[in-house]
């Protein structure tokens, strides 16, 4: 069975087949420019994955650059909210799929990525100290490759090429340009003919292995707290406070 569909804005695609889960940043007249509309796609897609029979999910782009980073014009300062294991809880794996360039929160999408295939000719930026701003949740990156070498993609903010990725142990398959969403999908096939309870619990107990940077708990208090404010008990206890009556909960 094959389903396609959109997300808010048609900013973000959203395919499922045979239990994958193909999430598609749609904005490639913009080189799929990180804005407002991208990350409420994400956002969406992610939910949508997580409450779905889907098992796994390829994540890759439309056009000749996964990302070219945050639109200067719409910079999406609530980022974390269109990031798998952080805006979203996401306990089934997410394969990226790279080509042309990833830049800025391109990174911090790839970073949460449990696996990445690049295209040879992709190239890995994160310049932000040459603009002079960022979240702060790329941080988790030192806890995913040599110290040092993030902290040169980190601090002097020059570009790394997919070789140099692989090297690194950032990209787990390099392949020409073109076959990059053909590969995460073999990968995608693999995971899916696995034992789904064990590839959750297993992704789960990976998850609580690796640091977190403080941004990214942040990030994860933020989405419990806005949980909270925005639930329907939340509306009632203020509903019942305005009408001076007791309240009635009921946990959702």
């Amino acid at each position: 069975m094959t389903d396609h569909s959109t997300t808010p804005g048609d900013a973000v695609l959203y395919a499922s087949e045979d239990r994958i889960a193909t999430i598609t940043l749609n904005r490639a007249e913009a080189h799929n420019r990180l804005d407002h509309d991208i990350v409420a796609g994400l956002e969406a897609a992610w939910r949508r994955f997580a409450a779905s029979d889907d098992l796994v999910a390829v994540l890759t782009a439309a056009g000749r650059n996964f990302t070219v980073g945050a639109d200067l014009n719409d910079i999406p300062h609530d980022l974390y909210r269109g990031i798998p294991g952080m805006g979203v809880p996401v306990d089934k794996p997410v394969i990226g799929a790279v080509r042309g360039w990833c830049v800025g929160g391109g990174m911090v999408l790839t970073t949460m990525c449990d696996l990445l295939v690049a295209a040879r000719t992709a190239r890995f930026s994160y310049p932000e100290v040459k603009v002079g701003f960022s979240g702060g949740l790329i941080s988790n990156l030192a806890a995913r490759i040599p110290h040092k070498i993030a902290m040169e993609l980190l601090l002097v903010g020059e570009p790394v090429s997919a070789e140099r990725a692989y090297e690194v142990g950032y990209v787990n398959r390099l392949v020409d340009e073109g076959g990059e969403a053909a590969a995460a999908l073999e990968l995608a096939q693999r995971i899916r003919a696995a034992a789904p309870l064990a590839v959750s619990m297993l992704k789960r107990f990976a998850a609580q292995v690796l640091p977190q940077g403080p941004s990214e708990r942040a990030a994860a208090a933020r989405v419990q707290v806005d949980a909270v404010n925005t639930s329907a008990d939340g509306a009632e206890g203020m509903a019942a406070f305005r009408d001076k009556r007791p309240p009635v909960f009921r946990g959702e």
